[in-house]
């Protein structure tokens, strides 16, 4: 990528600024702007943009960029909250993210025959976590009950954290099995995750301390507080990886025991860090559409569009609606929780990674697949969004039971990563909740 790409990115950030508050109303997301950007630009069209998929500086950024929200997601969570009423979330992630892995196989392995039954797993994995991005309008509209908004919240930002050791795991499982032996694979990557877990707890727990310590003697300005915790979450990643651990859990780690040490401070301390993520994921987007979109256009076949369709709706939406079983939800509200599954960065950034440094042989299929269940879903629920929230709030509204219905519960208000909210809260619900 060189600076004249770098120039072109940056003025369509600032373009894009302009009007950003203007399309809101608009069944448009930023990533389907940014992914359409990116193809335009690339070189199946324009074809003015430089970036190449194999470049260090691609993979260096992809890298930089999952870690920081892998860090800054997790510092944003309400740890003592979710404790106190862990609920619908607890459902999604130790029910619903084990059966999407497991279906997502189980597809995967049945449409595309020519994949390892380890090569289907790495697929659905990577195809797992969920990108609250993508449903914008969903998490942030306030006429949507906090209770549904907060689930989704929650699952986008630890689902991708808590899928990193199964893909280092699967990859493992897929390179054992491709050298034909024993080897020490997957006791590698268990001690790339041990090491992970470590660096992350020790590195966010020692700067963490000595942060909370000097803030309380007035000695830190609120500039380098924040810089302060970006560095914590990148410096969790750059330990770990050079000590052999797993980075990306290091992060990933480091960001929730500084949620639990930190409490609702962390949210304000990791501002920054969110802002830098943001940038980084737009400039990702925009990779995706240059170097993915096009190249994967001409290779969709009949199978490929089933298992990406698949992966999007039986894929997700039945193993939330049975890990919601006998919750106490509606049925329009399991359903509209198990539509609202966007699969975007995390699975753009799995993939990429996976493809570019892993020896396996099946990374031209993973490739393909991957990048046509992000279309599909950058679209579908980019489209989707700002109407069904509307749908399903009007459809709410209609019942005489509203009030009383579990989804009606008080739950703490999503701290939501870089939006507002659209709409004022109902007046049956406090606004600062």
């Amino acid at each position: 990528m060189d600076l004249a790409t770098v120039a072109l990115l940056a003025g369509f950030v600032v373009v894009f600024s302009l009007f950003s508050h203007r399309i809101e109303p608009w069944p448009v997301s930023g990533p389907m702007v940014f992914v359409a950007f990116g193809l335009v630009i690339g070189p199946e069209a324009l074809d003015i943009a430089h970036i190449e998929l194999e470049s260090e500086s691609v993979v260096v950024l992809a890298e930089v960029t999952l870690a920081v929200l892998l860090f800054s997601d997790a510092a944003r969570l309400d740890v003592p909250a979710l404790r106190r009423d862990p609920g619908i979330p607890a459902r999604l992630l130790a029910i619903g993210l084990p059966l999407t892995v497991a279906l997502g196989t189980v597809l995967t392995a049945l449409l595309l025959t020519d994949l390892s039954i380890w090569e289907a797993a790495l697929i659905a994995a990577v195809l797992t976590p969920t990108d609250a991005a993508l449903g914008q309008a969903v998490v942030t509209d306030r006429r949507v009950p906090c209770r549904i908004r907060q689930s989704l919240n929650v699952e986008a930002g630890l689902n991708d954290g808590l899928i990193v050791p199964v893909v280092t795991v699967f990859v493992a499982m897929v390179e054992e099995g491709e050298a034909d032996g024993v080897g020490g694979f997957v006791t590698d990557a268990l001690q790339q995750i041990a090491i992970g877990v470590g660096v992350g707890v020790g590195v966010a727990l020692a700067a963490g301390w000595l942060l909370a310590m000097a803030d309380k003697r007035g000695w830190v300005a609120r500039d380098y507080e924040q810089l302060a915790m970006l560095a914590i979450g990148v410096g969790s990643y750059a330990l770990s990886t050079d000590l052999d651990g797993n980075g990306f859990i290091a992060a990933f780690v480091a960001g929730l025991s500084l949620s639990a040490l930190m409490g609702a401070g962390a949210v304000r301390r990791v501002a920054f860090s969110e802002d830098v993520g943001q940038l980084l994921a737009l400039v990702m987007f925009v990779v995706f559409g240059a170097t993915m979109v096009g190249p994967a256009l001409g290779e969709l076949t009949l199978p490929v569009a089933l298992c990406a369709i698949g992966t999007l709706t039986i894929g997700r939406m039945v193993p939330v609606w049975v890990a919601t079983a006998g919750s106490g939800l509606a049925s329009v509200s399991r359903l509209f929780l198990g539509w609202f599954g966007p699969r975007g960065l995390a699975s753009i950034l799995f993939g990429l990674l996976i493809v570019e440094e892993s020896d396996i042989a099946g990374k031209s299929t993973l490739f393909v697949i991957v990048t046509w269940v992000v279309v599909i879903s950058v679209v579908a629920h980019g489209m989707s969004a700002a109407p069904g929230a509307g749908r399903y709030a009007a459809w709410l509204a209609r019942r005489a039971d509203a009030d009383t219905m579990m989804e009606a519960i008080p739950a703490p208000e999503p701290r939501v990563r870089w939006w507002r909210h659209r709409h004022p809260a109902p007046s049956s619900q406090d606004p600062d909740q």
